[in-house]
C-alpha cells in the first residue's frame, strides 16, 4: 500500500448496487459526463480501515441514504487499470485500482438527494437497462451478480 497524503486518492475503493425487491435499479449521472451512468461509487479514505465504513459513506454522500444494516458485501474485489482521464488523481506509480463490491436491497424505489458536484440526475431502471447503461465493466457485472443473487 502507498503511503497515506492528502495529494493523491487512494486506489481502493467502493461499488454499492442499490436495488428494490420490485426489481429496480438505481443508477447516478455523472455531473462531469451526461454519458457516464453508474452505481454509487467512491474512493476509500486513506484513514478508512474497512470498506464497509467507506461503503456506508459513500451512500450518505451520493445518495442522502443513512444505513446501519442492510448494505451486503458481495465478496468480490476487482483490480482494473485506472484510465488515463482519472490517473492525475492519483500518485504517479499508481496504475491500479483496487475495488470492493456491495449491495443494499431496498423495499421500493425511494427519493434520493444527489451530491451535485458528483452527479446530476438519477433514474431506477431494470436490472437489464441498467446493465446495459453503466460505463463500467465491473459495473455492469455487478449489476448482473446482484440480479443473481438477490434475495
Amino acid at each position: 500500500m502507498f503511503p497515506p497524503t492528502k495529494k493523491y486518492k487512494r486506489p481502493e475503493s467502493v461499488l454499492v448496487v442499490i436495488y428494490t425487491l420490485t426489481g429496480k435499479v438505481l443508477l447516478l449521472r455523472r455531473a462531469d459526463d451526461p454519458d457516464f451512468w453508474q452505481s454509487v461509487t467512491g474512493s476509500l479514505l486513506w484513514e478508512e480501515s474497512d470498506p464497509r465504513q467507506a461503503a456506508t459513506r459513500e451512500l450518505r454522500e451520493e445518495t442522502g441514504l443513512d444505513v446501519a444494516d442492510g448494505l451486503r458485501d458481495l465478496g468480490i474485489v476487482n483490480r482494473y487499470s485506472i484510465l488515463p482521464r482519472w490517473r492525475p488523481r492519483y500518485a504517479p506509480q499508481v496504475s491500479e485500482n483496487k475495488e470492493h463490491v456491495f449491495a443494499l436491497a431496498l423495499p421500493a424505489e425511494t427519493a434520493i438527494t444527489l451530491n451535485p458536484a458528483e452527479h446530476d440526475q438519477f433514474g431506477w431502471f431494470t436490472f437489464e437497462s441498467a446493465a446495459a447503461k453503466v460505463f463500467s465493466r465491473t459495473n455492469r457485472v455487478a449489476i448482473e451478480t446482484v440480479k443473481e443473487r438477490r434475495e
